[in-house]
């Protein structure tokens, strides 16, 4: 009678166990896809990257700037790009 009750008690700890373990997995694999679609979301919202004439710097398309066929990251490297290209101008007519 002991040997049933102490295989009970194993069977029953084991079980608990196993449960446990099973919703943790479930738990931990719904966090990963949650995570997953919000890192594809992201992506999508952000647009393909550009990368900015001044400085190098890649930007998603949805937050740069566009003039004469360049991309910028701001405006004060439109700024100073507009300025360079006026300045280089007079130049190449001398």
């Amino acid at each position: 009678m002991n040997l049933l009750i102490i295989r009970l008690i194993i069977f029953a700890v084991l079980f608990f166990a196993g449960l446990k373990l099973y919703r943790m997995y479930r738990e931990w694999k719904l966090d990963r896809e949650e995570l997953l679609e919000h890192d594809d979301d992201a992506r999508q919202e952000g647009g393909q990257m550009v990368r900015c004439s001044w400085c190098k710097v890649h930007v998603p398309e949805s937050d740069a700037l566009r003039e004469q066929g360049e991309w910028f990251c701001s405006s004060a490297h439109l700024d100073r790009y507009l300025q360079e290209k006026k300045e280089q101008k007079p130049d190449d007519r001398e």
